[in-house]
């Protein structure tokens, strides 16, 4: 079932753009979850993600290039990594409620599929490689930044964010002068694509835990809640 002609229209307004054809912009919203469900022929929008994510790590690459010409390429990379990262397009695709429309099959729906970061990430690149097919890299550029001019604006103001891994390294060595330990509990796979669970652990207690669509984003996930247990510890609050 392509998504309700309403929902497309409003989604077109929020994006500011030229109307895409209907073909594409169901293809860019349609979950391969879907698939299960309907006859073969029907595109998933994971070819269209795969080409949004290049064109979107290469517009922000541009711009941070012009941006902050002194800046080295570890710096670079560091500034295009927090800007491209899933959570940072899963809010992005949120302010556009891009998650309603999004064409889900019943199980990945049934299971909140319409509000998981891996999901919303991938609709807003597929989105964005509609546009490209659709009305090419101008138009393309104009969207991208357009839709991360928040998140620009906090870049600019406060930097880069720390990395959980190297802090949390950081503050364990200095207080048990051991580096922590990273234990994938939990592997999941399915058609929503494939989930980690992660505990962080030093001395065999665990400090935190961490879910992610890959190890590395679980581990991170775990590294910053026992970040974040550390911090209401010293405040004298309990660790939730």
């Amino acid at each position: 079932m392509p998504p309700a002609p309403a929902l497309t229209r409003s989604l077109t307004e929020r994006l500011g753009v030229q109307p895409l054809p209907p073909d594409l912009l169901a293809e860019a919203l349609t979950h391969a979850s879907h698939l299960n469900e309907i006859g073969p022929g029907t595109p998933s929008n994971e070819r269209l993600e795969f080409l949004g994510d290049a064109l979107l790590g290469m517009v922000i690459g541009n711009e941070l290039f012009l941006r902050y010409p002194e800046s080295g390429e570890g710096h670079l990379t560091r500034m295009r990594a927090d800007l491209v990262r899933g959570s940072t397009l899963a809010s992005v695709a949120t302010r556009l409620e891009l998650g309603e429309a999004i064409v889900l099959g019943r199980g990945e729906e049934a299971a909140g599929g319409r509000t998981r970061e891996r999901n919303l990430a991938g609709a807003l690149e597929a989105v964005i490689g509609a546009v490209y097919v659709a009305h090419g890299l101008r138009a393309t550029r104009a969207l991208v930044l357009r839709l991360l001019k928040p998140e620009l604006r906090v870049l600019e103001r406060e930097g880069t964010r720390i990395d959980a891994k190297s802090s949390l390294q950081h503050t364990v060595q200095a207080r048990w002068h051991e580096p922590p330990d990273y234990v994938t509990v939990e592997e999941e796979s399915g058609a929503a694509g494939r989930r980690f669970a992660v505990e962080v652990r030093i001395a065999g207690n665990v400090l935190g835990r961490g879910v992610g669509s890959s190890k590395r984003e679980a581990q991170q996930d775990a590294a910053l809640t026992a970040l974040k247990c550390f911090a209401a510890e010293a405040e004298g609050s309990p660790c939730t």
